[in-house]
């Protein structure tokens, strides 16, 4: 799972985060598994940091990975103190009282720290889909597991040391073996989730505006047509076109344009709600879907949009007007075509008339 984990590190866009450290997190937990059971072979001071102090770094760039998946900062110092601390508590154990229920205690809440971390994460920022129900659920039984240990420890029921039968040792020896395979794979299948979801963003959507393309629309399209059938309620349809776009380009060159474009596209988005949507269809044209919209109430968000465009005028984009044409669809068996060509229709009209202006078909 380490060589998988590190494959996907190497193979994924840059917008999955998080495996490169996870992959390092298990290579670790690996590493310490063979310390332990390489007693024989090493000397029992060099056997107890070194074992140690890996299996707790696994743990915490495990934490490191997930924070980074879900964008948030990584916690570097937490993983350094937690070190700290199980480290002091080592020399304390090995010089002073090697009292083996305390240094299974100590690095128990150590560990599961960093995994409740994680699973905070998970329930904050995590989609709510089947890849995040599993790693949730690994993450729960982990966090369990070594609660049962912390508790078991400060009870005196781990015995003398990692070689002690009992029920509690051998459920916690079964469970982490099983656990290193399995937190890797509910880590690769909400990563292999976000990566979907990337995919499928980037197939929908315009690579310069970030706005859905033709493809992205026609979906959206007909899920708006589906919910018409269902509930009977309109929806409008805008065509905005910049105003001169091509003066724009040759006044200033293709890289202002394109600025332009970027502006026109977020300051587009940032008027509407977010059951509607915006795609551009190529050029400096953007259709806009408005959901459940009437004309009239349409005229109101093409006014919004005018003049959220003219108040963010100003920067690195010199100043531009859009026209809009208005078509609203009121029975769901019109095409997608016939619409837009009505809000063309629409648009041309307001280009006839001066620009910088809404027409409605």
């Amino acid at each position: 799972m380490t060589i998988v984990l590190f494959s996907a590190y190497r193979s994924f866009p840059a917008d999955v985060q998080g495996l490169g450290h996870q992959s390092l997190g298990m290579l670790s937990l690996t590493a310490s598994g063979l310390l332990f059971c390489a007693g024989p072979l090493i000397p029992e001071a060099v056997l107890l940091f070194a074992a140690n102090s890996t299996m707790l770094g696994a743990a915490g760039l495990m934490l490191i990975g997930t924070q980074l998946f879900f964008g948030r900062k990584p916690s570097w110092w937490w993983l350094a103190l937690a070190w700290v601390i199980g480290m002091v508590c080592l020399v304390g154990w090995y010089v002073i009282t090697q009292d083996y229920a305390l240094r299974v205690a100590v690095f128990s809440l150590l560990t599961l720290s960093f995994y409740v971390a994680q699973l905070v994460l998970l329930v904050r920022h995590g989609e709510r889909h089947f890849s995040s129900w599993f790693f949730g659920t690994l993450l729960l039984v982990q966090s369990l597991v070594l609660l049962l240990r912390l508790f078991a420890a400060l009870s005196g029921a781990v015995g003398t040391s990692n070689a002690s039968n009992g029920a509690v040792q051998g459920i916690f020896l079964l469970t982490a073996n099983f656990m290193t395979l399995m937190m890797a794979v509910g880590f690769m299948t909400i990563a292999t989730r976000r990566l979907q979801v990337v995919m499928e963003h980037r197939s929908n959507s315009d690579p310069l505006t970030g706005v859905l393309n033709r493809r992205g629309f026609a979906a959206a399209y007909h899920r708006e047509v589906a919910l018409m059938k269902r509930h009977g309620k309109p929806m409008t349809l805008l065509s905005i076109d910049l105003d001169y776009f091509k003066a724009i380009n040759d006044q200033y060159g293709h890289a202002v344009g394109d600025r332009v474009l970027v502006h026109a596209a977020h300051t587009t988005v940032s008027a509407l709600r977010e059951i509607d949507h915006v795609a551009r269809f190529g050029g400096e044209e953007f259709i806009v879907l408005l959901s459940g919209t009437t004309a009239e109430q349409a005229k109101a968000t093409a006014q919004r949009i005018r003049a959220s465009l003219f108040e963010a005028r100003g920067g690195d984009v010199p100043d531009y007007t859009v026209s809009i044409g208005i078509a609203s669809q009121q029975a769901p068996d019109e095409s997608l075509e016939a619409l837009m060509a009505r809000a063309d229709a629409g648009l041309y009209r307001a280009k006839a008339a001066g620009r910088d202006r809404s027409e409605a078909a």
